[in-house]
């Protein structure tokens, strides 16, 4: 199949204007090398492939990088028709820069090349016309005004795109345009001449900037969006949460009326709704912690937070990049250490993937929730718009905030780790503020909650079983005391028992290695087998009635804090550290210093 690539620099609008032409729904970024990898679309007959956005051929990231070397090998290709280079109409300098380099690509293997105007909505906004025509004239290639936002232009972009693919030949690049030097003043010239002034552009900008960047402002509006993101998860999504529950508690009650007593009964019950059934509850919380970060990624502020963020994570060894990483982190970890690949600096790079795990993931929330539900009161303030609860699961993601810097600061300061590599300077362009595009943004958050479920899901079901079938077998008198899971949890309970824990919550932190919140899955188990239904109150209820100290529970929410549970994550540290030994070393320090910290929360508590 023929291929058209698709080209631009970062926060230019180009994966927009990819999902417009392909229809595809696709994460919409506006941080540099967030895309880091090859998309791909049908475009009428031709595939559209989408490549991670690049300011220049001569590269300084590792995204940047990937970027120019598959663009070279796909220049090289017969089956590459035509590349269309997207630029940004706001900022016309800085995206000719990238594209005149193309430009020069094309005309040296020889494949017609297309500039799509973008953000011309903007422009017109701002009281400026470009003269789209004369612009093509001067560049020697055709050049189409669009907005991918609004959709104007794009039905003659594509219809621009089908005439150059059947007569190639006509639209080769016309111009030379020559070295470096000669295309910087090219681009200057021509965004002298076509692009509105910078002073008019960045006019408002500014004036945000320069409240949002202040120095003392910035930081408290800083703090106060961080917290209303985590009040966000807790507080905030508690009606869905509400809903999600009851609806499940409902259709358990009607699927139970049929089903009597027996074998498949008590696994329907026991197995599946107390096991899947009480982690679905948390899906909302996950969908309101990708639609919060969504919104502060697409209005342009996470880009001003990496630069608030630059300064003091320096101090401990990282960058202002590493703020990206970070807080994808609180979502999952694994996406979170492959957008490390975006920091400058591989020695940082390094740090900041070691300690990802240490951030409070997504899938940590059903553990949370459950402790925090035990032990933390439903008390509210400012009319239930800030809750104690909300205000623990603050502290919680602080507390592994805090515990990722300083281990980032004694791997930096008091370790070789890294030192054979050269550090990168900080590098960050400060996108536009912008409304955001809300069907992407809305399909990125029903994804992620699609994804969790996709990903927990089969886990959840194949340890609920396994766990429901060692404690429902074999049928002798004493019932869950004398099953197969009991042995196995009395074995290893020397092991949790100084932590106040008894062999249930052992089996269910084993169990979670696979995924943290099997914890709770796996404990909705063992405990629906006493007639607790699976769902977070009666579970909350269950915890409290049997008994567990707050130093336990404490200890217990700081221990998964610190520990990595996760194999998936450890999978990822080794494919992306490429060292057995380094990924080894994090497991068992991360597991040491978390069990440290749970004895010490029980005995103090």
């Amino acid at each position: 199949m023929q291929r058209i690539l698709l080209v631009g620099k970062p926060n230019s609008g180009k994966t927009l204007l990819f999902n417009q032409l392909t229809g595809l729904k696709q994460k919409v970024a506006n941080f540099p090398g967030v895309t880091v990898e090859l998309k791909a679309g049908r475009l009428n007959e031709y595939e559209l492939v989408d490549f991670p956005g690049a300011y220049s051929l001569n590269t300084l990231s590792h995204d940047e990088a990937l970027a120019v070397e598959k663009l070279r090998e796909a220049m090289t290709s017969t089956e590459t028709s035509l590349i269309v280079c997207n630029l940004d109409a706001t900022r016309l300098e800085r995206s000719l820069v990238f594209g005149l380099q193309v430009q020069g690509l094309a005309q040296q293997y020889k494949k017609p090349i297309l500039f799509a105007l973008n953000m011309i909505d903007e422009i017109a906004r701002m009281s400026h016309h470009i003269d789209s025509e004369s612009l093509s004239e001067v560049l020697g290639s055709p050049v189409i005004p669009i907005s991918a936002k609004t959709r104007q232009g794009i039905e003659n972009l594509k219809k621009t795109i089908k005439t150059i693919t059947k007569l190639p030949n006509l639209y080769l690049p016309k111009h030379s345009v020559g070295d470096e030097k000669s295309i910087r003043k090219l681009a200057r010239k021509v965004g002298n001449q076509f692009g509105i002034q910078p002073e008019i552009s960045l006019r408002n900008q500014n004036a945000l900037d320069h409240f949002l960047l202040h120095n003392s402002i910035g930081g408290i509006v800083f703090m106060v969006v961080m917290f209303l993101l985590f009040q966000s998860i807790f507080t905030w999504a508690a009606p869905l949460m509400d809903a999600v529950e009851n609806g499940i508690t409902s259709l358990a009650s009607y699927i139970s009326s049929y089903l009597g007593t027996g074998l498949i009964a008590d696994f329907i019950n026991d197995a599946v709704f107390s096991g899947i059934g009480s982690f679905l509850v948390f899906v909302p919380q996950i969908m309101v912690l990708t639609f919060v970060i969504g919104l502060l990624e697409d209005c342009g502020y996470l880009a001003r937070a990496a630069l608030i963020c630059h300064r003091p994570l320096s101090y401990f060894g990282l960058s202002g990049r590493t703020f990206i990483p970070y807080l994808s982190g609180h979502a999952c970890a694994i996406p979170a250490i492959m957008a490390a690949r975006t920091i400058e600096s591989p020695r940082k790079r390094l740090i900041t993937m070691l300690t990802i795990p240490l951030l409070s993931c997504s899938a940590r929330l059903p553990v949370y929730a459950l402790l925090v539900s035990v032990f933390i009161p439903e008390v509210q303030y400012l009319n239930g718009i800030v809750s104690l609860q909300g205000i623990t699961f603050f502290c919680l993601y602080l507390f592994g905030i805090m515990t990722a810097l300083l281990v980032s600061f004694m791997l930096s300061r008091y370790t070789k780790i890294g030192k054979d590599n050269v550090d990168m300077p900080f590098i960050l362009e400060l996108p536009a503020y912008r409304l955001p595009h809300w069907k992407p943004l809305i399909n990125r958050v029903m994804n992620s909650g699609k994804q969790f479920i996709y990903r927990a899901g089969p886990i959840i079901f194949l340890v609920s079983t396994i766990v429901w079938i060692l404690g429902y077998f074999p049928l002798e008198p004493g019932g869950l005391e004398n099953s197969y899971l009991s042995k196995i949890g009395h074995f290893i309970e020397p092991v949790f028992s100084p932590l106040g824990l008894d062999w249930r919550y052992g089996v269910a932190i084993i169990s979670s290695f696979l995924a943290r919140e099997v914890f709770v899955g796996t404990l909705g188990t063992l405990l629906g087998m006493d007639g607790a239904d699976g769902d977070l109150v009666g579970l909350a209820d269950k915890v409290r009635s049997e008994g567990m100290e707050i130093g336990t529970g404490i200890g217990l929410l700081l221990f998964y804090v610190v520990a990595l549970q996760c194999v998936a994550t450890v999978a990822m540290l080794r494919a992306e550290t490429g060292s057995d030994k380094v990924t080894l070393s994090v497991v068992i320090g991360y597991g040491i210093f978390a069990y440290f910290l749970a004895l010490l929360a029980h005995i103090l508590i």
